[in-house]
């Protein structure tokens, strides 16, 4: 059954309505080098209310994770009083997975998967998001352009964009800093395939270090991107924690708390030095002590 944006976000405003006043999430590798289960804990103890799933956390090969697993993992998220905000970084198991590929059968079996991957969101949490940011997976490699890429992009989230929908997943396409990828890289390039697919099922997501490229003020960006935007990741522009460089940090909170933001702020760092619980802890102490983080509307 098809499901139309009104239909959509109606089926997703109860979960978001329903999360708690802290809307730090953390992402899991932020802990590698333990297991899911002891991630979670680890993401309670430093202060975070939901933890956003990269899939090679959970196996090497996440799409295919038999129903038990699904239905425990849940139960260890919950059984950590956190919710699960989804899922980002999921195309990096199996290996060798490329959505832009000139390969057509490597290209077919990356969206099979990401259409699997959808289904196993889904069965993690309420109202998840799929961060589509997967640099390596995406980019357009030696002898396409990235115009060629963008398009095949846009073509396969036009095909699952009616799934996701269904399944009440968010996919998020998520502008990358240059240095990282050269396709997609700022909120306008993104947001002209968020408008190209036309579902209420994608839309967009503000990454504070992948603001890189951008020219307008971060606030005028907020502001003119503010209705796609799903969920808000956390990090200094050179990726570290917040709070270890200059990132206005107060600024983005402020304006996102005027605008009404309901969404998570989920940390994604890629500097554990000394080790993720720290970075986590450290992370989330500088953030509440912002007095501006948004809170949900009663």
């Amino acid at each position: 059954m098809k499901m139309d944006r009104r239909s959509f976000l109606l089926a997703c405003a109860s979960p978001l309505l329903a999360r708690p006043a802290n809307r730090l999430a953390i992402c899991s590798e932020t802990f590698a080098g333990l297991n899911f289960a002891d991630a979670c804990k680890a993401a309670r103890r430093t202060g975070y209310a939901a933890i956003e799933i990269e899939p090679a956390h959970l196996s090497p090969d996440p799409a295919n994770l038999a129903a038990a697993a699904r239905r425990d993992t849940r139960a260890v998220i919950s059984g950590e009083g956190l919710a699960c905000a989804g899922l980002h970084s999921f195309l990096k198991a199996p290996a060798g997975l490329h959505l832009t590929t000139p390969d057509e059968k490597v290209r077919q079996r990356s969206w099979e998967t990401f259409r699997r991957l959808i289904d196993l969101a889904a069965d993690l949490a309420d109202s998840p998001v799929m961060v589509l940011g997967s640099s390596k997976q995406r980019e357009a490699l030696p002898g396409v352009s990235p115009a060629t890429a963008t398009a095949r992009l846009t073509e396969g989230l036009h095909r699952l964009a009616p799934h996701a929908a269904e399944r009440g997943v968010w996919i998020l396409m998520e502008p990358l800093a240059p240095h990282l990828c050269n396709v997609v890289n700022t909120m306008a390039q993104a947001m002209a395939v968020v408008r190209d697919v036309n579902s209420p099922a994608v839309q967009t997501i503000f990454d504070a270090h992948n603001t890189a490229a951008e020219t307008q003020p971060l606030e005028a960006l907020l502001r003119q991107y503010f209705p796609w935007i799903r969920h808000v990741h956390l990090n200094e522009m050179d990726g570290r924690r917040p709070g270890t460089g200059d990132f206005p940090f107060s600024l983005v909170l402020a304006t996102l708390r005027e605008l009404g933001y309901q969404g998570w702020l989920s940390v994604e760092v890629f500097d554990f030095r000394p080790d993720g619980e720290t970075v986590g802890r450290l992370a989330a102490d500088y953030l509440q002590r912002l007095p501006l983080l948004p809170i949900p509307r009663l």
